[in-house]
């Protein structure tokens, strides 16, 4: 079993709190849904979803403020790049989507990477991989990671691979949040499956993804820090000796969801509770070894894929019990008592204020912003954090 956060406590440290020699002047950057804005006609019906509301960038820049530095929102729109120049950010805290295109959650961080500005969260080429699911399975079943049989089709008229059996599941092959991602999404045989990749094709201008649909539990695992992540910690007891904190692991009940079997956009859309929501079961109960498969498994789809920071990995079981990775979310959102991070954070005892924190410290550590802190009393009593496993291998 994973250490648990109270065990983690009862280890806890003298306190240390890092502080850099003034604050920090912190640009949040995010892509903002405009209430009741109409869609233009030439995008899907979903499009921006994945964007954040004015009220979860309200609520990120108090609790960077809480801690004594000083914030700003910059939309992350086509005028950043001279927005970025006129404020001087110190760090930006980097929950941007992008304005479109088959990378567009990587635009911003190359943006920062060409500026020299240091952000949070992963980089240039994770956020491309990332957005791409085709990509990333292909990457993750190169290395022996459990993936279900799919196939990404272009015209919707390929010849369905033998590996491939009915129901299959199809969504858009570079989208986020759901996107995409209803009642129709499962198909049953030749007529629903050409049917619908080529809506998917048409509609979001991208290849569809095919895939056998898994039948089993549903459950989204959270993976934070890296090898070194405690000499920059504000609360060096959440990790373990490899440097990463294992959150406790969500479960998704989409029996009683407004799309019954499918966490899609629609049921994503509705509160924490309502009538049409999916149950947020966290911590969820399940057999020792099958967590301990759950951790491990994200740990490495997030190393492998050179993810930072933060990030959520959504993994599905098949038909006879068995895990297989579905996708990893690189930029997790952050609407407290909602976003699944949130939960989950929640679930094991951490505010959402220190979560907020957290990150914004790993990012900042990253870039030379803090001392780093020695903790032998830790090193000790837990082994050297194991280094050389950082890279997945």
């Amino acid at each position: 079993m994973v250490t648990t956060l109270q065990e983690k406590e009862n280890e806890k440290p003298p306190s240390f709190h890092p502080h850099p020699a003034r604050p920090w002047r912190v640009a949040v950057l995010a892509n903002i849904k405009e209430h009741d804005k109409p869609l233009p006609p030439d995008v899907p019906p979903d499009a921006g979803a994945d964007y954040d509301y004015i009220e979860t960038i309200n609520v990120v820049r108090s609790a960077i403020e809480s801690d004594g530095h000083w914030t700003m929102f910059i939309p992350a729109d086509s005028n950043l790049p001279f927005a970025l120049g006129a404020a001087q950010p110190d760090i930006c805290f980097n929950i941007a989507e992008g304005l479109g295109g088959d990378a567009r959650e990587a635009q911003t961080p190359a943006l920062l990477e060409m500026l020299k500005i240091p952000y949070t969260g992963s980089r240039v080429l994770t956020n491309a991989i990332a957005l791409d699911k085709t990509l990333t399975k292909r990457i993750w079943r190169d290395r022996r990671l459990p993936v279900a049989p799919f196939q990404e089709f272009y015209t919707g008229d390929e010849p369905l691979r033998p590996e491939l059996r009915y129901p299959l599941f199809v969504k858009p092959a570079r989208e986020g949040t759901g996107m995409g991602v209803d009642e129709k999404a499962i198909v049953n045989n030749e007529a629903e499956l050409r049917e619908r990749t080529k809506y998917v094709i048409n509609t979001y201008k991208e290849p569809a993804l095919v895939e056998n649909f898994l039948s089993g539990r549903e459950f989204t695992v959270a993976v934070m820090g890296r090898p070194d992540a405690v000499r920059y910690s504000r609360h060096p007891e959440w990790y373990d000796a490899d440097g990463f904190h294992r959150f406790p692991i969500l479960e998704l009940d989409s029996t009683r969801s407004i799309t019954p079997g499918i966490y899609g956009i629609e049921a994503k859309a509705q509160s924490v509770g309502s009538e049409g929501a999916p149950g947020y079961i966290c911590p969820t109960t399940m057999e020792p070894e099958l967590e301990k498969k759950l951790q491990h498994y994200a740990w490495r789809a997030h190393n492998i894929l050179g993810a930072l920071d933060v990030s959520r990995i959504d993994i599905r079981l098949d038909a006879e019990g068995q895990p297989c990775l579905l996708e990893i979310n690189p930029l997790p959102g952050l609407t407290p008592d909602y976003s699944d991070l949130c939960l989950i954070a929640k679930a094991g005892g951490i505010s959402y204020t220190d979560l907020i924190l957290e990150i914004l410290y790993l990012g900042a550590s990253r870039s030379g912003m803090l001392e780093a802190h020695e903790f032998p009393f830790l090193q000790k009593k837990r082994g050297a954090p194991a280094m050389a496993r950082s890279n997945g291998k």
